[in-house]
């Protein structure tokens, strides 16, 4: 199992990660202990060339971290062939105990180092980069998590056996299932697809505003995460119904198959996207009153925030398109 191709480079973006801020880590501390914008120290000027070599490479580790999510589910939906019972992704991710946990760790990861690069772009627009030893302790707080998701996918991959009997989909997301993913799934379609436009509307309506009048950061990053949440509880409970025209499949994995025109695609990418666009308009609002970030914030507060309400936008029209073309009937 470890030799397939995507695997390996799960596990060596991952490893490249750690590797990288590990080596950073020690820089990361100089530069909370020592820097000085304002001395002309010979180590204050060397401390100012390596944040560039160490900024450019930490973003790119972070920036193949994104991508890296999107990579993780496609394999465990492509991988599902290779196992008994599994009929998609969630088969695949249930064939251990470390499947989901690997993948709840790369999201987070994912939105993490969403909000660190904005906050990364917003010191580099600073004159006097006022926000390095804030991005650098950051930087060292996210060394433990890109660890954790390394070690979660290290037991996740290594321990797939193909002799394995797994579950499908259908043992998880139902409404008799225990857990959260039962509860969500039972959620009756009326109350929930209110809750889903709702929560849409308020983030879209707050992104605007903040891209337009560049206020209420906070507010579109709360209404973002709360967007995103009532968008996955809704593709559980009504959404995926329409989509496949049952009404008892919730799977939000198997719309990303061939079979369904990877439509699942067309609904996670926007989400994604916008919600941590969103988030990350939260990230750099503490820094709005610095004085050299004074003109900069709300530039990059603006276009972010457009992103933001474009993103889910976008993602609430392919629902409803989604719906509309739907032969399932579920609220009369």
């Amino acid at each position: 199992m470890l030799f397939q191709p995507a695997i390996i480079a799960l596990l060596m973006a991952s490893a490249l990660g750690v590797a990288m801020l590990a080596a950073a880590a020690p820089f990361a501390v100089q530069v909370i202990r020592r820097w000085d914008i304002r001395s002309g120290s010979e180590l204050q000027l060397a401390l100012e060339r390596r944040t560039y070599l160490f900024s450019t490479l930490v973003t790119f580790v972070l920036a193949i971290q994104l991508v890296a999510l999107l990579l993780f589910v496609f394999n465990a939906d492509r991988m599902a062939v290779m196992f008994v019972g599994a009929m998609c992704a969630v088969g695949t991710l249930n064939a251990n105990a470390y499947g989901f946990p690997a993948l709840l760790a790369q999201m987070a990861l994912f939105f993490l180092a969403a909000m660190w690069l904005a906050v990364n772009h917003v010191d580099t627009r600073g004159r006097d980069y006022p926000l390095v030893k804030i991005k650098y302790g950051l930087l060292v707080a996210l060394l433990p998590v890109l660890a954790t998701v390394l070690g979660l996918q290290w037991q996740y991959f290594a321990n797939l056996q193909a002799d394995v009997i797994t579950s499908c989909c259908g043992s998880l997301f139902s409404g008799e299932a225990k857990g959260l993913s039962g509860d969500l799934s039972a959620l009756p379609a009326k109350p929930a697809l209110i809750g889903f436009y709702a929560a849409l509307g308020i983030a879209i309506a707050a992104a605007g505003h903040t891209a337009w009048h560049r206020t209420f950061g906070y507010a579109t990053a709360a209404a973002s995460a709360v967007a995103f949440a009532a968008a996955i509880a809704g593709t559980l409970s009504f959404l995926s119904l329409y989509i496949y025209e049952h009404p008892h499949h919730h799977c939000p994995f198997c719309i990303l198959k061939p079979e369904y025109d990877w439509q699942g695609y067309w609904l996670y990418v926007p989400l994604f996207a916008a919600t941590a666009a969103g988030l990350s308009v939260g990230a750099i609002q503490p820094f709005r009153r610095v004085a050299s970030l004074a003109a900069v914030i709300p530039a990059v507060t603006g276009r972010l925030a457009a992103v933001a309400a474009w993103g889910f936008l976008l993602f609430a029209a392919v629902a409803s398109v989604m719906i509309l073309r739907s032969n399932l009937i579920l609220i009369e």
